[in-house]
């Protein structure tokens, strides 16, 4: 997976609807936010406190000898620091409790828009592409809070506050102060942005780094590695990255060196040359010695913001950058939703009606006027070659899409009146690939039935045929199933799914390919769990080998998204039609 990456050189312009959503964005802790730019402000007063003391101490209290005003100055010289050090300590961490919560907020809110996506969307969708959505865009947009808005606060109050007391010091020695400025600014500006587009590009290069470890240390790139003996070559291509990233890397810290360096000297030229000055008006008899000193120590809080601000546009922009990149995701429009006025499904009865169904995919037609009633416990066979829309066809039933033209109905209410997961939570589905998370067996069970209980998951593991073998696993039920079940075999993954299809108790039951991959042990086991789980329950299975649904209530064949034949498996046989066609090739005695 790649990180996100924007360019510094191609930044995107401002607009004023999407600062309005990163306002909106940041809303609910703009309380927050005001108290932070409070105790930056605090802070920024509190700084000047020890120059103020300084003057103070040097041309009235030493000059009077006032131990009383010298003793209380020096106190302040160290209770002002500690204040703003304070001010500092409480500002980091309310502003690391927004940028947090604000994270937060964004990967929730984009976990659920994306899952409100159709199949069709994730198929399109670049590999990572929304994960560095929920996970990298959302970090730049938490840096946007917990740096550059506090940045900016904190180097213009700084700049302003210290200029302001520079020419309540002295007004002539604060334009001499701010004649440097440029020497600070201007140069600034140019290494900034070069050493920014460095860093992005040694972020890509770690994160293909990462995406070169991920895929080959993960269990099944370890042994398509070792498989192909491939390990030198991965090796070799991973050393190949690493030395990009190091010369990123080793580049990025030599950029500007040469620059700091001189911008150091500028920083001592800056009190030398006040000094020069100053010491001329002091020895003249035009200002006073603790001016003088107040005024070279109040410098350096000068030039530091000075430099800050000047690289701001291209923090700012970056930062709005991953905020309009959250947004473009968010707008996406969630092709399956609930209409306005839908309404829960009741108990269903497991009527399923297909009337005139058509469906455009990519601009492409893939089913075309398909008809087709099943009656409630009728258990229907969907067959027919590859590609023909067995597998679309049935998608229509939970919904993961929506026909073109045409309806769905499910006891005979068009499924889009109907709330979607009302509906999804009374259809269970069991597909060729099982899905298993690396969690515990019983976890795994009860993933869409959190609340069953410990005597429903073995009663529908017994069921499944998978509860001896469960027993006999090192932890029983809590037993880890690996990364994608990789521990479980193929049958035993594919009895664990069926177990918690049961444990769903669904009233229409979806099964696609469910037993296609499985040898013939597993095969035998998994037909006699999947015969437990059809009964009683409207079935829809979508088969490549004709003779596991031989005894099919219905058989419909599909061919070019087209229903083309549909009855029992003796009919279809006699009509000697598409269905014949298939049972021949496949060598079925007829």
């Amino acid at each position: 997976m790649k990180k996100s990456y924007i360019d510094p050189t191609s930044l995107p312009t401002i607009d004023a609807a999407t600062l309005r959503r990163v306002r909106e964005t940041v809303a609910p802790y703009r309380g927050t936010l005001a108290l932070i730019a409070l105790l930056v402000a605090g802070g920024a007063v509190l700084h000047l406190v020890p120059p103020w003391c300084i003057e103070r101490i040097v041309d009235r209290a030493l000059p009077s000898r006032d131990r009383a005003q010298l003793y209380t100055l020096c106190v302040l010289m160290v209770v002002g620091p500690l204040c703003a050090s304070l001010a500092v300590v409480a500002q980091k961490i309310l502003t690391a409790m927004v940028s947090e919560r604000v994270m937060r907020d964004l990967r929730v809110a984009l976990f659920r828009h994306l899952h409100a996506q159709p199949l069709s969307w994730f198929a399109a969708a670049a590999p990572g592409e929304a994960i560095s959505r929920v996970l990298n865009d959302v970090a730049g947009a938490g840096s946007a809070v917990s740096s550059t808005f506090v940045d900016i606060v904190e180097a213009s109050l700084a700049l302003l506050s210290t200029t302001a007391m520079l020419l309540w010091l002295d007004w002539r020695l604060a334009l001499v102060a701010l004649a440097l400025l440029p020497v600070f600014v201007l140069p600034t500006k140019s290494v900034g942005i070069e050493r920014k587009k460095l860093k992005r590009k040694a972020q890509v290069g770690m994160a293909e780094l990462t995406g070169i470890l991920s895929e080959t240390l993960s269990i099944s790139g370890a042994l398509l590695l070792k498989v192909s003996g491939t390990e030198a070559r991965e090796v070799e291509r991973l050393e190949a990255k690493a030395n990009d990233v190091m010369a990123l890397s080793i580049k990025q810290t030599q950029v500007g060196r040469w620059f700091q360096m001189i911008l150091g000297l500028f920083e001592t030229i800056g009190p030398a040359l006040v000094f020069g000055v100053g010491g001329t008006m002091v020895l003249m008899g035009h200002a006073r010695l603790g001016t003088l000193v107040a005024f070279t120590a109040l410098l350096r809080r000068l030039y530091g913001p000075a430099r800050t601000l000047a690289s701001v546009r291209t923090d700012v922009i970056t930062s709005y950058a991953y905020f309009e990149r959250i947004f473009a995701f968010l707008d996406l429009r969630a092709a399956i939703a609930d209409a306005p006025d839908a309404r829960p499904a009741g108990a269903l009865r497991g009527e399923v009606a297909f009337e005139n169904v058509c469906l455009d995919l990519d601009g492409k037609r893939v089913l075309r006027d398909v008809s087709l009633v099943a009656a409630p416990g009728e258990l229907v066979a969907i067959v027919g070659p590859s590609g023909a829309g067995k597998s679309t066809l049935a998608a229509l039933i939970p919904r993961l899409l929506d026909p073109t033209s045409g309806v769905v109905r499910l006891d005979g209410d068009d499924l889009r009146s109907l709330a979607v997961q009302s509906v999804r939570k009374q259809i269970g589905v069991v597909t060729q690939e099982t899905t298993l998370f690396n969690a515990s067996v019983l976890e795994n069970l009860r993933y869409g039935s959190p609340e069953a209980s410990a005597a429903a998951v073995e009663a529908a593991a017994r069921a499944a045929q998978i509860h001896e073998f469960i027993e006999g696993l090192p932890d029983k039920y809590e037993t880890i199933v690996g990364d994608r079940g990789y521990r479980l075999s193929g049958g035993e993954r594919q009895r664990i799914a069926i177990a918690r299809a049961l444990l769903k108790d669904p009233r229409v039951l979806i099964l696609d390919e469910a037993t296609n991959s499985l040898d013939a042990h597993n095969e035998k086991l998994v037909q006699a769990a999947l015969a437990v789980l059809v009964q009683g329950r409207t079935t829809f299975v979508i088969a490549h080998r004709l003779a596991s649904v031989r005894n099919a209530d219905r058989i419909i064949v599909m061919d070019n998204g087209v229903l083309v034949e549909s009855g029992t498996h003796d009919a279809l046989v006699t009509a000697n039609g598409a269905y014949a066609t298939l049972a021949r090739e496949q060598g079925l005695t007829l």
